[in-house]
């Protein structure tokens, strides 16, 4: 199927604009949001688990009908990860991801749709997670780390 070169680019902004949206209107953008939602032992704000429990249940039904096709609207194939187990790695980086999540109440998607909505705390958080990123890829070049060994896209 022959496509413009750069429909995929503008799908994939599109894309990016009403999730960024929707995280704008949810108020994710807003870290004490995310903190609140954290704090199960103080003023806990449930609002996030409608937000999380939503998305879930569009993404479930979205994956359900794309997967039916061949192949995406603009590509030759799916992107679909081939390990499926549960290991040191995986466990290791959620719990990163977790704890970075529960210190600065942020997560890479709302802090980046933060900046639009002007809020310059993002601005201390967002390097942080770019030379974290960096470190995880440079080390796992570096040592060949089971992380660089069993995390293959297929």
């Amino acid at each position: 199927m022959d496509h413009h070169p750069r429909a995929g680019l503008w799908t994939g902004l599109l894309c990016g604009l009403v999730f960024g949206l929707g995280l704008g209107v949810s108020q994710m953008v807003d870290p004490r949001k995310v903190l609140g939602f954290l704090d199960i032992a103080g003023a806990w704000d449930a609002s996030l688990m409608l937000v999380m429990g939503g998305a879930l249940g569009v993404a479930a039904i979205g994956f359900r009908i794309v997967l039916r096709r061949p192949a995406p609207r603009f590509g030759d194939r799916f992107h679909l990860s081939a390990v499926r187990a549960i290991d040191a790695p995986l466990l290791g980086g959620a719990a990163l991801f977790g704890i970075g999540w529960g210190l600065a109440g942020y997560c890479p998607g709302p802090a980046i749709a933060s900046l639009g909505f002007g809020n310059v705390e993002a601005l201390w958080f967002l390097p942080a997670m770019v030379a974290g990123a960096g470190l995880q890829r440079w080390q796992a070049r570096r040592g060949g780390t089971a992380l660089a060994q069993t995390r293959r896209w297929s």
